[in-house]
């Protein structure tokens, strides 16, 4: 089969297009002939090894597929590794099927971003009907589906950050009720405007850097942000615990794996829900782009560059 190896750590130029055997299910396991595979900035951290969970060599990247098992079952699943390939083998517990009405890229949009705008607001930030919601990287995989709920749950005021014109126009489309520059200068001034002059009460932030320091002093009272991601590649302030009390102020941390561990099938709830408002039209995936397997340094170069907007997707195929 055709598949992406690396076999040394580094930038886009690791991703190297090989011939590999078919991979060989085991106990509780799926083999997947996969349609698409969705490529996420996660991604790009794998390929350098500064993601969280510390890869080996060799490996094919990819953390999410779609496709079809032998048997004829159209699933979506999450892998630790193996997406960026024709066939892929998947655990029975991280693969969910695909109703009819749900195609391609919606299925691995609601899997992994999704879900963690579900986690986000829901687990991570409590977020209550009437509060205001900041979504950095609005246009963004997660971000663009973190707008559509907020506002479906209740959300006062949903203020979204965009680095173009074009962007900021696709989160307000997406329902943001005001979008602003994310290159503007003092964060925490413009997103204190932004509410009308007061603080914020929730943030989702997947920056960094000065970003995360300046949203966490625009919270209200009692506000939460929740940090999922370091796009920046710059660590924001150590927090001296005795400033959050000095505020009420609250920062979780989210990464997708723990959620499996929860209590309650809680990725499979999630996951049921996004479905049913995707399939009532109250729900929708951004189209990003769609890269070929001899395309796929290009796809993680306009991930690192932040070029893109969405969710962006990989056919194996070609």
């Amino acid at each position: 089969m055709r598949a992406i190896q690396i076999t040394e750590f580094g930038g886009p130029e690791v991703l190297t297009e090989v011939e590999l055997p078919d991979p060989a299910p085991g106990p509780g396991e799926l083999l997947v002939e996969v349609s698409r595979a969705g490529l996420n900035y996660a991604d790009t951290h794998q390929a350098e090894n500064s993601y969280l969970a510390r890869m080996r060599l060799p490996m094919v990247p990819g953390g999410e597929v779609v496709g079809r098992t032998p048997q004829g079952r159209r699933v979506v699943a999450l892998v630790n590794s193996g997406g960026y390939a024709q066939k892929a083998v998947v655990p029975e517990g991280t693969a969910f099927d695909v109703p009819d009405g749900v195609d391609d890229l919606t299925a691995l949009s609601m899997v992994v971003q999704g879900v963690s705008a579900w986690l986000l607001l829901r687990r991570s930030t409590h977020l209550e009907p009437g509060e205001s919601v900041v979504v950095h990287a609005a246009a963004g995989g997660v971000g663009s589906i973190a707008v559509q709920l907020a506002k479906r749950w209740g959300a006062g005021r949903v203020i979204a950050t965009a680095s173009s014109e074009a962007k900021r126009r696709l989160a307000l489309e997406l329902g943001a009720d005001v979008a602003v520059d994310s290159t503007a200068g003092d964060m925490t001034e413009t997103l204190r405007e932004a509410n009308g002059g007061r603080r914020v009460d929730v943030v989702l932030d997947m920056t960094g850097g000065a970003v995360t320091d300046q949203s966490l002093a625009a919270l209200a009272p009692f506000g939460r942000l929740a940090f999922y991601g370091m796009a920046s590649r710059e660590r924001p302030t150590p927090v001296d615990p005795g400033e959050l009390l000095g505020r009420s102020a609250a920062i979780a941390g989210m990464w997708l794996p723990h959620a499996f561990g929860l209590p309650g099938r809680v990725v499979h709830r999630a996951v049921a829900e996004l479905f049913e408002l995707v399939e009532a039209g109250e729900l929708r995936a951004v189209p990003g782009g769609e890269y070929g397997l001899s395309e796929v340094r290009r796809a993680h170069e306009d991930l690192r560059s932040r070029r893109t907007t969405g969710k962006l997707v990989l056919d194996p195929s070609r």
